[in-house]
C-alpha cells in the first residue's frame, strides 16, 4: 500500500475501489498474523468529541506498531485559549509523524490537512466518520466471504455514519439502501457522490419507509437517534424515529442469512432493541473488535512500514 503513504483520509470518497479493498485485504492479513508490521512513528490524537473505541483502538494499535501516542486533549492545548488552527496545525507538523482529528467541522480537519505536511486522518466530524465504515466493512467481508453486490440497510438519523456508509459501499460494490425520516435524511451531496461512484452499478436508495430498505437486505445497520452535540434533541426524537427502530420483526423480513451491526454506543430499547443486539444476528463486538485492525492498516498504509 505504498502509494498510500503521506496521503490524507478525510473521507472514504479519498480512496479508489482498488485501494479500499486493498486496505480492508490488509487488515484482514493484520488480524490473521499473516503479516506483522512495525512502524516506529508518532501519532497525534487531537479529540474534540468524548470517544471510547475511536481513541482506544488507535491507541493500541499504534503501541502494537511499534510507535508512541501523544493525546491532544484541547483543553489542556492552545487550541482551548483561541489559539488559531492554523498555527497548531503548521506546529503539530514539526512534532509529529500522523495526525488524527476527531472534531465537528468538517472545515476544521480540512485545515490541518491543508497546512501539515503529515498524514490527517478523519477520526469523526459531523460530516462523516470513514475510520467506522472501514471496520464495518472489514466485519461484513468476514461474514459472508465477499462485498460485492450484498445489500445494507441503514435506519434511523442521516448522520456522519450513514453518509460514510453510502460512499464506503458503493466503493465496494455493494448496494447501499438508507432508511430515515423526511426531515433527517443524509447529506444530499454526498449521495450523490454515492451514485457517481456506483454508476448504477449498485443500488442507491434513499427511503423513509423501512419497509422497503429492509427486503432481502444482508445487513441491517442502525446507529443513535441523537448524534453527539444533539443531545438536547433526543427525547423528542424518539416518537419521530420509533418506526425505524431495528427490532425482531425488522430481522425477520430482512434476508434469510442478515446480519446486524451497530457502531457504539447503543440506547438499548430505543434504536435497536436489546434482543437484536444481543441476539444470534449480531456481529457488533466484533464489528467493535475490528476498529484496531482497520486502523492498523490505515495507519501503516499511511506511514509505510520499517
Amino acid at each position: 500500500m505504498d502509494k498510500l503513504k503521506g496521503r490524507d483520509l478525510l473521507s472514504l470518497a479519498d480512496l479508489s475501489s482498488d485501494e479500499l479493498k486493498e486496505l480492508l485485504q490488509l487488515a484482514a492479513q493484520l488480524k490473521s498474523g499473516q503479516v506483522n508490521l512495525k512502524c516506529n512513528k508518532v501519532l497525534g490524537l487531537l479529540f474534540s468529541k468524548a470517544s471510547t473505541r475511536t481513541r482506544i483502538s488507535f491507541t493500541v494499535v499504534m503501541y502494537q506498531l511499534g510507535g508512541q501516542v501523544i493525546d491532544l486533549n484541547p483543553n489542556v492545548t492552545q487550541v482551548s485559549r483561541g489559539e488559531p488552527l492554523v498555527d497548531t496545525a503548521r506546529v503539530l507538523d514539526r512534532y509529529l509523524d500522523i495526525l488524527a482529528i476527531r472534531t465537528f467541522e468538517q472545515k476544521d480537519l480540512e485545515i490541518f490537512a491543508n497546512y501539515t505536511q503529515i498524514p490527517v486522518i478523519n477520526a469523526l466530524t459531523d460530516r462523516e466518520h470513514p475510520c467506522q465504515v472501514m471496520a464495518d466493512l472489514l466485519t461484513i467481508q468476514e461474514c459472508f466471504g465477499h462485498l460485492d453486490g450484498l445489500t445494507l440497510s441503514y435506519f434511523g438519523d442521516g448522520n456522519n455514519v450513514a453518509n460514510s456508509l453510502l460512499l464506503g459501499c458503493a466503493t465496494v460494490g455493494m448496494n447501499i439502501r438508507i432508511a430515515t425520516p423526511p426531515d433527517y435524511l443524509p447529506n444530499m451531496e454526498i449521495v450523490g457522490q454515492a451514485k457517481e461512484i456506483a454508476q448504477g452499478a449498485s443500488e442507491v436508495l434513499i427511503t423513509n419507509d423501512p419497509q422497503e430498505a429492509v427486503r432481502e437486505a444482508n445487513v441491517l445497520y442502525t446507529d443513535v437517534w441523537a448524534s453527539m452535540g444533539q443531545d438536547s434533541e433526543a427525547k423528542s426524537r424518539i416518537p419521530i424515529f420509533q418506526p425505524y427502530q431495528v427490532n425482531e420483526q425488522l430481522v425477520e423480513s430482512a434476508a434469510d442469512d442478515v446480519i446486524v451491526l451497530h457502531c457504539l454506543p447503543a440506547h438499548r430499547d430505543e434504536e435497536i432493541t436489546d434482543a437484536v443486539i444481543e441476539g444470534e444476528r449480531s456481529r457488533v463486538w466484533e464489528q467493535a473488535e475490528n476498529r484496531m485492525h482497520a486502523q492498523k492498516a490505515l495507519l501503516a498504509s499511511l506511514l509505510g512500514s520499517d
